[in-house]
């Protein structure tokens, strides 16, 4: 892999050698991040998840009302509220 990235870092395509920086600069990131399953769409996933709760939530007078609706809604527990008998 170091061999790849040096080599990488010296062609003369803008994009690879820029590609190869990056790998360097995050190298130490880029097992953590295969480790605990992380990707951008799980993460942008979560935080549209936030985003729709706060909007649900305007008006709330206090913090503490939006973040007691936050966490059971990115806590990933399935909570529904009983539905009337038919």
């Amino acid at each position: 892999m170091n061999r790849r990235v040096f080599w990488a870092s010296h062609l003369r395509i803008p994009e690879i050698v820029e590609l190869a920086r990056k790998i360097r600069r995050r190298r130490p990131d880029i097992p953590r991040t295969i480790e605990l399953g992380y990707s951008n769409a799980r993460l942008g996933a979560f935080n549209n998840r936030i985003k729709v709760t706060v909007r649900m939530a305007y008006g709330f007078r206090r913090v503490t009302n939006l973040i007691a609706l936050v966490m059971p809604r990115c806590s990933g527990l399935d909570i529904r509220l009983p539905q009337p008998a038919i």
